[in-house]
């Protein structure tokens, strides 16, 4: 298990460096894009520098406009045309700004998406078992999602806010060093008081995020169990269950909106306040004939300047803490570490021979052992058939073969070298294994063969299809592997023909069939134990069955009864010893039927 925080103590309390992972993540993802955001700070430069002379044009005009008769027409013509191409351009810099933030958001936020599910994906199944694949869906899009207008706008409203303040500050202090003094005092308390409001709505939101995220889950784990939810009439129960789910999250959403919309409540209180002051000022200055209306006129301008900003900050503070609590969140999955390090050796060319060497495995350290000193051989290229009562630890057995666990004592070999010092990566591509459950994408046929790999071409995919005994099905499609493939258009008995031309395209030397005709009927068994045999040739197999004539093809079996090896050797020395196991197991299935031998083999396998 890792040693990361669970999700709800992490809903407790920040994890340790937090920052610095916030930081380092966006170090990654926005570095890559400097030369945009270059140009992004650029634009926002010229447009500030231009913002600032539009009040400037204004009062030299409304200065200008008082003079009545005596006022200079043409100078006022080109002053008003001048503030109009300002501001135009304003605009357009302003325009072309948000275009770029918005692309540096949007490439940012995807090559995160991509890189977190790829992460989460290489992640050992003790972590993912942990948590619910609706609960990640909520983390790769929601967290991810809400990131989205951080990095999008962020960039753009909070530098040039930034810039468009410090410019306005230095035009209060060029008209009157008081009136500098003052208003730069007054915004330098707003953005200290907003800095530290700010905080108080981090953890409310981490909560909110959460709470979402159990949300997800919830409805996941509902929605993939709808069958028997409906069978055994729970949906009332779940719906409780939901409304319930739903309620949290409701409160968690409310807390963490209030606490965000604090700085909002700050920022118009101070501002109520600092505008009475600066007309106050103005209006005092005016009467003594210190400064002149346009001038009176520009401080108001320059005033709504420094508002403008601060606002601007006050409700990207808001998608800061969102952005914050989400970030960390990603934080915590891209510090997690896969228990299960890759070695450096590649599994040599052809079938390897499968070893295990008194192999015991537990799932947690505090469990019951799942396997208990298994040891046996299997020579190379070679069919294992593997036969248990339920939990005996055949499915746990192959799950150590393709490396999805470590075993807590022993080793497990391949080609005579231990799957630890195995590179991770090359040791997934040579193991192939197929689960009683296949899972079928809404895509097209090519694609639920090739896992969205490109570079497979049609015909390999075609032939694959053909090999597995899928040609008439497959020239019965419109437009061949192509063809889209709609939810539950596969029977049984095609979905796992499919699986078996996946692994066909893959050519691995180790093939794991889990249970591979539990669902099917006799013709269409017959179809899949011809498959089958076409599959495992030239490579080295273990194929868990409850029924016999799943296995009637292997060349050794083994029998596991709560952990512990009962009984291996070849299938045919096994058949002709009376004494043994798999005999009796022969003699009792004989005549019976298939719902009668399974019920047998359970009753027997003691």
């Amino acid at each position: 298990m890792t040693a990361e925080l669970s999700p709800a103590a992490a809903a407790q309390r920040p994890p340790p460096g937090d920052s610095a992972r916030t930081l380092a993540v966006l170090g990654r993802y926005l570095a890559p894009l400097k030369w945009w955001m270059l140009t992004l700070a650029a634009l926002l430069l010229a447009s500030t520098a231009l913002n600032l002379n539009l009040p400037q044009l204004l009062a030299r005009f409304v200065d200008g406009a008082r003079l009545g008769a005596d006022a200079d027409l043409a100078a006022l013509t080109r002053l008003a045309l001048t503030y109009i191409a300002f501001a135009v351009a304003v605009q357009l810099m302003n325009a072309a700004a948000t275009y770029l933030g918005a692309r540096v958001g949007w490439q940012a936020t995807n090559q995160l998406r991509a890189d977190l599910t790829g992460h989460l994906l290489s992640l050992d199944m003790a972590e993912h078992k942990e948590r619910t694949p609706g609960e990640l869906i909520e983390r790769i899009d929601g967290d991810v999602t809400a990131l989205s207008n951080f990095f999008s706008q962020f960039a753009v409203r909070v530098f040039g806010a930034g810039l468009l303040l410090l410019g306005a500050l230095v035009m209060f202090w060029r008209v009157n060093v008081w009136i500098g003094l003052g208003v730069t005092l007054f915004a330098a308390l707003t953005l200290w008081a907003m800095n530290r409001v700010r905080k108080i709505g981090v953890e409310p939101t981490r909560r909110e995020r959460e709470s979402s995220a159990q949300l997800y889950g919830y409805v996941e784990e509902r929605l993939a169990g709808l069958d028997d939810v409906r069978a055994l009439g729970a949906g009332e129960h779940h719906l409780r269950g939901f409304l319930q789910v739903q309620r949290e999250f409701f409160r968690n959403f409310l807390a963490s909106w209030k606490a965000r919309a604090t700085v909002w409540q700050l920022s118009m209180g101070l501002f109520a306040a600092g505008y009475v002051a600066i007309l106050s000022a103005a209006v005092g200055l005016y009467a003594a004939g210190t400064i002149t209306l346009g001038t009176a006129f520009l401080l108001y301008s320059y005033m709504s300047m420094v508002e403008e900003p601060i606002d601007q900050l006050s409700q990207q503070l808001q998608d800061l803490q969102k952005a914050a609590a989400s970030l960390s969140r990603i934080g915590e999955l891209l510090a997690l570490r896969s228990e299960l390090p890759s070695g450096t050796q590649e599994l040599s060319a052809g079938a390897p021979e499968l070893a295990f060497d008194r192999v015991s495995f537990r799932y947690s350290p505090d469990s019951e052992p799942v396997l208990k000193d298994v040891s046996f051989s299997l020579p190379a290229g070679q069919m294992l058939g593997l036969l248990g009562r339920t939990g005996s630890g055949k499915t746990t057995l192959t799950r150590l073969v393709s490396r999805l666990y470590d075993p807590s004592a022993g080793a497990v070999r391949l080609g005579g070298v231990p799957t630890t010092n195995l590179s991770l990566t090359g040791l997934r591509a040579r193991v192939a294994v197929v689960s009683q459950d296949v899972q079928v994408f809404q895509a097209s046929v090519r694609d639920n063969l090739t896992f969205f790999d490109p570079q497979v071409p049609d015909e390999q995919v075609a032939a694959a299809l053909r090999e597995v005994g899928l040609g008439d099905w497959l020239d019965g499609l419109a437009e061949g592997v192509q063809t889209p493939l709609p939810t539950g258009s596969l029977s049984a008995g095609q979905q796992q023909l499919l699986a078996f031309a996946r692994v066909l395209l893959r050519d691995p030397a180790v093939v794991i069939l889990d249970e591979p005709s539990s669902r099917l009927d006799p013709a269409t068994e017959a179809t899949l134990t011809a498959a089958m045999t076409r599959l495992l040739r030239g490579r080295t197999a273990i194929v868990i069955a409850h029924r016999l004539e799943t296995v009637a093809r292997a060349d050794q079996i083994l029998v596991l009864g709560a952990g512990e090896v009962l009984e291996f050797g070849a299938r045919e020395q096994l058949a002709a010893d009376p004494k043994s196991q798999y005999a009796a197991l022969l003699r009792a299935s004989a005549g019976a039927d298939e719902e009668s031998a399974e019920a047998l083999m359970e009753e027997l396998l003691v």
